[in-house]
């Protein structure tokens, strides 16, 4: 049984691929003002966790990849990322793991263990916990 929460029409995902089309473009505008922080921060903002569309999910994985991979400076960005984005971040570096990839797979490492030691442990097993906000693709 669906609970309301779930309950996702093609309107509905329309408007979150429109939304995060729109994500995409503010990112890419602040990557090209060398702002890869805020780049991040705008990708991991209003995340659609809870979605089970794959389009969804990729869609986001893709904003948030290219806003990663920018960032040069990982004791820079956690200087100014807030903690409020630990959690989710920590989930996209798990999807980012998942690709198998080698430089996403290197990047994915270098933040993760800073966000470790910044977050600590709970970090991870909060990310791994939940079942309900995800971001990983199905398997």
């Amino acid at each position: 049984m669906a609970s309301a929460a779930y309950l996702e029409t093609e309107e509905n995902l329309e408007a979150l691929i429109s939304r995060i089309e729109q994500k995409s473009r503010k990112i890419e505008t602040l990557l090209k003002q060398s702002k890869p922080v805020e780049a991040l921060k705008t990708a991991l903002e209003g995340s659609p966790l809870k979605t089970r569309d794959e389009r969804c999910k990729s869609a986001n994985w893709i904003v948030v990849h290219r806003a990663m991979m920018a960032i040069r400076d990982i004791d820079g960005m956690f200087n100014s990322l807030d903690t409020e984005y630990y959690d989710i971040l920590m989930k996209y570096l798990y999807r980012g793991l998942s690709t198998g990839d080698r430089p996403t797979c290197d990047q994915c490492l270098k933040i993760h263990e800073k966000l470790t030691e910044r977050a600590g442990l709970g970090c991870i097993l909060r990310s791994l916990a939940d079942t309900v906000n995800t971001v990983l693709a199905a398997s």
